[in-house]
């Protein structure tokens, strides 16, 4: 696994809108706010045209998009990318990225939700480790919640262990300002899906935003098989963020996973909160799971600190990992091998 160079201070992060890009007042002034914070904190920001556009959730055309992402990946100057927003058509890029530059160029990825198109693929055909984590207009809340400090940290290599927060936002709140700061009122509860006293996984870690990741399979960018293949002597942990799937689909997906072989050399699995707990046929989301994944006979942990209910842990995927679920709190450490 290839680690890039970690950032420091006086570096240059590169932002551009490989899915949606920033068209209203709102989203511009998180934008504007999220660029002045990091350059507090000593960073230099260079943003690609697409950044400040947007048209029917699509920042520019997917071959713009994509020249855009590789202008960032093929310069020197640059030195982290992260992407300004999710969004819903990343996937259309795939074909116009050159996946051979990006192993000559090797730099961090960041991004979440719609960038796992990107991000997985990256560390999946490249063995380049990327990150699952906060987008750059995330950064735009003022102040920060603590887990855009642990980002950042992550990114200039100072923190490989996080631990679970104390509390999560319940959904979206509604943006007036475009800088709310999270609204975090629910407790955080860790919940392994057999209710074992504890369970502690150590292995590969690997996964994204399963809204993406059902689109993936079989198409000619799902190296997934061969990646498992490759580090099957560590095992794989996979991480599911779920955004919009009702149950009927999360059954639908995983399945597709499980028939793909994606589960091969699988030593664990760890879902984050869902977004959405919508169903047509009473199936709730965690027998969903379970309706699918009971007869692998692996430890499955629910509602982790991952993805689009924040907070969320700065995930390194491609990276070693032990995780583990104790008492409804978690926690993982990040082995760089």
């Amino acid at each position: 696994m290839i680690y890039p160079k970690f950032i420091k201070p006086g570096d240059t992060i590169g932002v551009t809108a490989t899915s949606e890009g920033n068209g209203d007042k709102l989203h511009i002034r998180k934008l504007e706010s999220a660029n002045l914070q990091i350059r507090k904190i000593g960073y230099k920001i260079v943003e690609t045209p697409d950044v400040r556009k947007n048209f029917k959730a699509r920042s520019a055309t997917k071959e713009e998009r994509a020249k855009e992402f590789m202008e960032l990946v093929t310069d020197k100057n640059i030195n982290a990318i992260i992407t300004a927003r999710g969004g819903e058509f990343l996937l259309e890029i795939l074909p116009f990225i050159s996946f051979q530059e990006i192993k000559n160029n090797p730099k961090w990825i960041q991004g979440y939700s719609d960038t796992t198109g990107l991000g997985f693929c990256v560390t999946t055909i490249c063995d380049i480790a990327t990150i699952y984590g906060e987008n750059f207009g995330s950064f735009g809340m003022s102040p920060w919640h603590e887990c855009l400090n642990k980002n950042i940290e992550v990114l200039e290599g100072k923190r490989l262990e996080q631990e679970s927060f104390e509390k999560y936002q319940d959904g979206w709140q509604e943006e007036i300002t475009g800088l709310e700061p999270l609204n975090t009122t629910k407790q955080v509860e860790w919940k392994n899906a057999r209710k074992e006293d504890s369970i502690y996984l150590e292995g590969r870690l690997i996964g994204g935003c399963i809204d993406v990741l059902h689109s993936l399979v079989g198409t000619k960018f799902d190296k997934v098989n061969d990646f498992c293949t490759r580090y099957k002597e560590d095992g794989i942990i996979w991480f599911f963020d779920n955004c919009e799937l009702t149950s009927e689909e999360m059954v639908r997906a995983l399945w597709q996973f499980k028939e793909a072989g994606w589960f091969e050399n699988c030593k664990g699995i760890i879902f984050g909160r869902t977004m959405t707990r919508k169903t047509s046929v009473g199936i709730t989301f965690e027998e969903a799971i379970m309706d699918v994944l009971e007869e692998l006979n692996l430890p499955i942990i629910f509602d982790s600190d991952i993805g689009h209910v924040a907070p969320q842990m700065t995930l390194i995927n491609g990276a070693k990992v032990n995780i583990e679920s104790k008492g409804g709190n978690g926690k993982l450490c990040f082995i760089l091998k």
